[in-house]
């Protein structure tokens, strides 16, 4: 492949401003640091220590994990341009996935395998919403398998493995458990929030953005890309990848569903301020002009003040979607996410002047991101 740099149009500002401080690898000037692993190092493999299940998952999937190296950085604090990396991983024969933010605002991007190969990449395509990103590669050396996305939910203790390239360390490993699933993650420079992530204690640092993090089996439960601090790790959910990543390849892009509503959830002062027979569902307080919401759903209209919190009173609260239960935001967040598609005709089930009554509405698409 002749021309292994990406489209200059659709590789502008960085995608991931609001994430700034947070993310785990950003495509920022010399993000690899002046600290490098040894790829030459070439240990006596007749003497080598015992290890354990941990080693016998790196040395399946290694070969399989590439660093991703990212030209034209531009620094928002000093316009210098630079470089800057993170990681990714084979998906199929011939494309790698890493994160949106990882690409950033560069121009080109290379990739190097653990076997010390070089690879030119064309970007495929890229999604804002889901911080996922596809680019082909000109070359996979011989015998490389791709990773698989794993088709069961992650349960919290399931051991786990973030594989990739902390400050330009490549090919580490580190090992901990699910700490939690379906989080959603709200930054306060996006519109929208990350839904269904997947939260681990193995360590993720700068450069393990768009690395996998894998099951003791070597299947990707998420894709790493974002940490909160000590022991808090982030990954894009297989079940979200799986639906996004197809997309990318064959079209460029994905359309997320949007309702076009604030919300919030029914906790006890919620339920207490609106006489509400129980602390469940999620509260309409507001309604985007010209969203699939309006004229169908109902937000609130004033506030009042518990505890000195300020809490939306009136306004429909949404029960159920399609029959599924909603006990709370994040339960909606995840199912328009996973469940849905715009043009989607969906039953909302909802509380209303204390009445249940069954509405339908038509999905929209999210607007789309200016960069």
């Amino acid at each position: 492949m002749q021309d292994s740099r990406l489209d200059r149009r659709s590789f502008l500002a960085a995608a991931s401003a609001g994430l700034a401080g947070a993310v785990a690898g950003c495509a920022e000037p010399q993000a690899d640091s002046s600290i490098e692993g040894d790829s030459s190092y070439n240990p006596d493999h007749d003497n080598l220590a015992t290890g354990s299940a941990f080693t016998d998952l790196y040395d399946a999937i290694i070969e399989s994990v590439t660093q991703v190296r990212v030209f034209g950085i531009e620094n928002p604090n000093t316009g210098a341009e630079g470089r800057g990396q993170g990681s990714g991983f084979l998906y199929d024969e011939t494309h790698v996935v890493t994160n949106d933010h990882v690409i950033g605002n560069g121009e080109a991007a290379d990739i190097q395998y653990t076997n010390g190969d070089w690879a030119g990449t064309r970007l495929v395509g890229r999604d804002y919403h889901s911080d996922l990103a596809v680019l082909e590669v000109d070359h996979v050396p011989n015998g490389v398998p791709p990773l698989s996305l794993s088709e069961q939910r992650p349960v919290v203790g399931q051991q786990v493995a973030a594989v990739g390239n902390p400050y330009g360390l490549e090919g580490s490993l580190s090992a901990g458990v699910v700490s939690g699933v379906d989080r959603t993650l709200r930054f306060p420079d996006r519109s929208f929030s990350f839904s269904n992530v997947v939260q681990t204690d193995a360590a993720v640092n700068p450069g393990n953005s768009g690395g996998p993090l894998v099951d003791l089996e070597g299947e990707v439960i998420g894709v790493i890309n974002a940490g909160g601090g000590d022991n808090i790790g982030f990954a894009v959910s297989a079940r979200l990848a799986e639906r996004v990543v197809p997309a990318l390849i064959e079209s460029g892009s994905y359309d997320h569903s949007y309702l076009g509503t604030g919300l919030r959830t029914v906790d006890r002062l919620v339920a207490e301020a609106n006489d509400l027979p129980e602390a469940t569902g999620a509260l309409v307080t507001a309604i985007v002009d010209g969203s699939a919401a309006e004229g169908i759903l109902e937000p609130s209209r004033r506030t009042v003040e518990r505890r000195g919190e300020s809490i939306p009173v009136g306004g429909d609260v949404i029960l159920a979607m399609d029959g599924e239960p909603i006990p709370d935001r994040h339960a909606l967040s995840t199912h328009l996410a996973l469940e849905t598609s715009p043009g989607d005709t969906l039953s909302v089930r909802l509380r209303r002047d204390d009445e249940t009554i069954t509405r339908t509405l038509t999905l929209g698409a999210r607007p789309s991101v200016s960069r």
